[in-house]
């Protein structure tokens, strides 16, 4: 229910999301193909403007070029002599041309020294030479025909506006160099015709030779500009040296301009026409402003609507949020009273086994005991004792914070091994069928708890069959847990699918009993749960076998049809066989006396503590008790050689055990450490970290042995004798 609200949350934001990114996306691929669009406009409008350039460039050439002509024609046959006689008549000739051609300056006649012979503003011409112009030098060696110079200053003492010059060269009649005609041409000319048709913001024009020196520009430069042969421009030209379309940053300011150029026929020279690309996305910016003014209103009402759906949405989530939580109390109600029956079943067990004790020690202290009963009260307090333990294992390994004791040991083994065992716990009417594997089947897991395990089961079978049928055990290898087990006309539970790299391990518990009702299938699992008489069971079996399945990274299923058994399927991770380890022999003899050896002992519980060090100290131990782990680790820093061991519980306030053994091993204190506890949840999920673990309750026979071989090994480590 939850995870559906979530979902329809989710999908009214993603909705949200839409109603913008859709939008958004529309109008990015809109705005492409408009700028696109704009783009194509642009080209063909420069297109267009330079054909009119080009066009307009091509005849003022050639109107020059006539003009040229006809002067050429008037001097021919004429020596410089004739020339500077007639100088007043040609002067008011050359003066009509220039004034007829508003693209014209002056126009001029030279002899073979670059001397002015006569000119159209002057009469007579001063006496200059003009031989290091262009116009001039480049017809002395040969004939080149028309030539165009580049931008010039009159020289002094004539004055006005730039030109450059084009120019023909004179011949004699046996094609002897004479002297150079020339006009005067002004760029203004041009710049005010580009003007006059470049009305567009960030409209470009400019005329050049092929060698790449400018001749006019507009916007007007207030210098000279000659384009690099191998920058951008000139690799373009280079290219396609007729005409093309590029976009560049125009070397006289930098600004990034769309230009198209073109070649004039037969002239050295480009003409060129563009626009700002600034200007061009002004254009693509208007037209998508118009787009937005409507766009804008219709994304923002859709995005506002379903933001007032998706407020709806959560007020009405957070109502069926409060009635869960209402739901939840009541369930946590629930909870408490099965809390209770749990406790009430754990203090019953509890206090059965006290009352034993209680009463064995009451007898105990009765004067004038013999031996014998004496002998039986001390036997039923240590019976006493070891029920508690293994129900406080019971419970602990349903709730998978039993420290666990894994090994590698063969299913098959220990099934063979448990058989003479269950011979007379199931009883003479109970018959065992036992189907072993060949193979080995290896599984890494506490082996203690797994016979407990397989002896819960198999008592629970016992039981189901009211002490007469049949039982069948079988160990075989499987590849996982499968999901059903019997067919549609039976009951089963499973938990969660589990899997493991090397498959698993299946023993197989089944009986002829009653079967299991399909209502408590669900129940089975659950501590204190059993459907025995008061008395005959606590209801931890299966529940052992559960938490033990579960956290040794296994599972059980159960599957049963009533009057035809149940069927218990316990399932573990399998190793591989050469995790095996080597059989070693056992030790024998355990030396248990503590020849002097000094443990350090932390335990913060004072009766506890005391318990321990007068039972060590009879035994031959030297004891030095601190009750908290911090002071501990203070007498190892300030002298570790007076201890051969440490003895520590677990659960303490402030640094634990197990944070006091992991500080020994980082400072390099090289004295062992042995750990103690009934439950912890960092050992339940870590394990012991690679130290020794003495589970409560222990004896002192037990502890002594383990302490003995952990000192007595690091004295003869040290080359200590004994």
């Amino acid at each position: 229910m939850q995870r559906a609200q979530r979902n329809s949350l989710k999908l009214l934001q993603w909705m949200m999301a839409a109603s913008l990114a859709l939008p958004v996306a529309l109008f990015v691929i809109t705005a492409t193909i408009s700028y696109t669009s704009t783009r194509e406009v642009a080209d063909r409008e420069i297109g267009r403007t330079l054909d009119v350039v080009h066009e307009h460039a091509l005849k003022v050439f050639e109107t020059i070029d006539r003009s040229l002509a006809e002067l050429n024609e008037v001097a021919r046959g004429l020596s410089d002599d004739t020339i500077r006689a007639r100088e007043p008549a040609l002067h008011r000739r050359l003066k009509r041309l220039s004034d007829s051609l508003p693209q014209l300056k002056s126009a001029w006649i030279f002899d073979a020294d670059g001397k002015a012979l006569v000119n159209s503003l002057v009469s007579p011409p001063p006496e200059l030479s003009f031989a290091d112009r262009d116009y001039f030098y480049a017809h002395v060696d040969q004939a080149i025909g028309t030539f165009i110079g580049t931008a010039l200053t009159p020289r002094p003492p004539y004055q006005g506006a730039r030109f450059f010059g084009v120019s023909r060269r004179r011949d004699s009649d046996d094609g002897r160099f004479i002297g150079v005609i020339q006009a005067s041409v002004l760029p203004e000319y041009f710049e005010s015709f580009y003007a006059r048709i470049g009305s567009d913001p960030g409209s470009f024009f400019a005329m050049g030779r092929t060698d790449g020196a400018m001749l006019t520009h507009f916007p007007r430069l207030d210098r000279d500009l000659r384009l690099d042969p191998t920058g951008p421009v000139g690799r373009e030209i280079a290219a396609r040296p007729e005409r093309g379309l590029i976009t560049v940053a125009w070397p006289s300011d930098g600004i990034e301009r769309r230009i198209g150029y073109r070649r004039i026929a037969e002239y050295p020279i480009y003409v060129s026409a563009g626009l700002e690309t600034s200007a061009i996305r002004a254009r693509w910016l208007a037209t998508m402003g118009q787009h937005l003014v409507f766009g804008i209103p219709a994304t923002a009402l859709l995005f506002l609507l379903l933001a007032l759906a998706f407020r709806r949405t959560q007020h009405l989530q957070a109502e069926a949020a409060k009635r869960r939580e209402a739901e939840e109390a009541l369930k946590h109600s629930q909870r408490l009273e099965a809390l209770g029956q749990l406790t009430g079943g754990v203090a019953h067990d509890f206090n059965n086994l006290l009352t034993v004790i209680r009463a064995s020690v009451d007898l105990l202290n009765r004067p004038q005991l013999t031996e014998e009963r004496r002998q039986r009260y001390i036997t039923a307090i240590a019976d006493a004792v070891a029920r508690a333990a293994k129900l406080t294992s019971q419970l602990l390994a349903f709730a998978r914070r039993q420290p666990l004791k894994p090994e590698v040991f063969d299913v098959g083994e220990r099934m063979q091994a448990l058989h003479d065992m269950l011979a007379p716990l199931l009883g003479p009417a109970i018959e065992i069928a036992m189907r072993l594997p060949t193979e080995p089947c290896l599984v890494r897991a506490d082996a203690g708890q797994f016979e407990t395990a397989l002896i819960n089961m198999a008592t629970n079978a016992r039981d189901a069959m009211q002490g007469k049928g049949r039982i069948s055990f079988k160990v075989e290898p499987a590849t996982t847990v499968p999901d059903t087990l019997a067919d549609t006309s039976s009951s089963q539970t499973s938990a969660s699918q589990i899997s493991a790299s090397h498959g698993f391990v299946s023993v197989t518990v089944s009986d002829t009993g009653i079967g299991i009702p399909a209502a408590r299938l669900g129940l089975i699992f659950e501590p204190f749960f059993t459907t025995k008489q008061v008395g005959h069971g606590t209801g931890l079996g299966l529940s052992q076998v559960f938490g033990f399945a579960r956290q040794s990274g296994g599972e059980v299923t159960v599957t049963s049809e009533l009057g035809h058994g149940s069927t218990f399927s316990l399932y573990l991770p399998r190793v591989p066989p050469d995790l095996l380890p080597q059989r070693q022999a056992p030790n024998t003899a355990p030396a248990v006396a503590g020849s002097g050896i000094s443990v350090l002992l932390v335990e913060d519980n004072i009766e506890l503590a005391n318990f321990a060090a007068d039972g060590l100290t009879e035994l031959g131990y030297s004891i030095t008790l601190v009750d908290n782990a911090t002071d501990a680790l203070a007498e190892l820093v300030m002298d570790a050689d007076r201890f051969d061991v440490v003895f520590s519980d677990v659960v303490m306030p402030g640094m634990t055990g197990l944070d006091l053994a992991q500080a020994i091993r980082d400072r390099d204190i090289d004295v062992p450490v042995v750990l103690t506890t009934g439950y912890s949840q960092a050992l339940s999920q870590d394990g012991a970290a690679g130290f020794d673990l003495v589970q409560k309750p222990y004896s002192i026979e037990e502890l002594s042995r383990v302490l003995h071989r952990a000192g007595r090994t690091r004295r003869v480590q040290n080359g200590a004798a004994e």
